[in-house]
């Protein structure tokens, strides 16, 4: 029982840090310096990853309108006149190949250099200087487009051009825990004139076949030998990360209508000094 309740701890970390460009894999190795699941480093490492799928789904269950490309009722852009035509919409395809594409640079490093990024950077000290470095990005990248208008305010109006540098700065996140996958590609937008409710809306859709593709990855090499306790601790932090991010994301499209991200720039600058002064200092 006493693992089930850590695992809804972990679970409301990683719903709450999963869209808030505050670094989910950081908070979830930070929290398990203090609350350690009583499991083997090889589940736990699983863990981190897996429980993501949880977070996802709420994406998928959210935008499922936005996300899903059949249907003949309010498709504005149909394939052709013939019945499967009608079906088919144009503008959400893509709206995916778009997303498959900003995939292209995390997929091939992740895939290759999965295990040695693990080894030499899954480590407190980086995890405190990625924190630090893109909160100071943010509050930086901010003031600079404070009085600069967005060249792109529709995920219709995205380059494929501007889908792959968003999937460039998404690498940076995939090297570096701490980065925050969706802080990074949001601070990648901003810079090339994507407004902040478009940079967070594409941030979501990116997220659904990364993650799948990371979780993947994760299961495969971990083995689908799951003992009881172990299914019962991963099940319970993915349906408590997919409650908490249903109300996450809906708070975070909300306030980017009238907020900067300054706040979770600073936020990242003063938990990354504690980091440091707690495994450096005080530990």
């Amino acid at each position: 029982m006493f693992e089930i309740i850590k695992a809804v701890i972990l679970g409301i970390v990683e719903g709450i840090t999963e869209w808030l460009p505050v670094s989910s894999t950081g908070h979830l190795i930070l929290v398990e310096q203090f609350l350690q699941l009583d499991k083997s480093e090889d589940f736990k490492e699983m863990f981190d990853v897996v429980i993501q799928l949880g977070a996802i789904l709420a994406v998928v269950v959210i935008f499922w309108k936005k996300l899903w490309p059949f249907g003949s009722k309010d498709n504005k852009h149909p394939l052709n006149k013939s019945p499967f035509g009608k079906m088919v919409k144009t503008d959400i395809f893509q709206m995916w190949f778009k997303v498959l594409v900003a995939c292209i640079p995390a997929a091939v490093v992740g895939l290759a250099l999965d295990d040695w990024i693990d080894e030499h950077f899954y480590n407190p000290l980086t995890i405190a200087i990625a924190l630090i470095f893109f909160g100071i990005a943010f509050i930086v990248v901010e003031n600079w487009n404070k009085s600069k208008k967005p060249k792109v305010n529709k995920i219709s109006e995205l380059t494929y051009k501007a889908a792959f540098i968003i999937g460039v700065f998404q690498l940076i996140a995939a090297v570096f825990p701490g980065t925050s996958r969706s802080g990074a590609t949001i601070v990648g937008a901003l810079l090339i004139g994507i407004s902040r409710t478009v940079a967070a809306e594409f941030t979501f859709y990116l997220a659904i076949p990364v993650m799948f593709g990371a979780s993947l990855l994760k299961l495969v090499k971990f083995g689908f030998n799951f003992s009881g306790s172990e299914a019962a601790v991963l099940i319970t932090g993915m349906i408590v990360a997919f409650l908490v991010s249903v109300f996450v994301i809906k708070f975070l499209m909300d306030y980017i209508k009238k907020h900067d991200f300054k706040v979770f720039g600073w936020y990242r600058i003063v938990l990354g000094i504690l980091v440091i002064l707690y495994f450096n200092v005080i530990k």
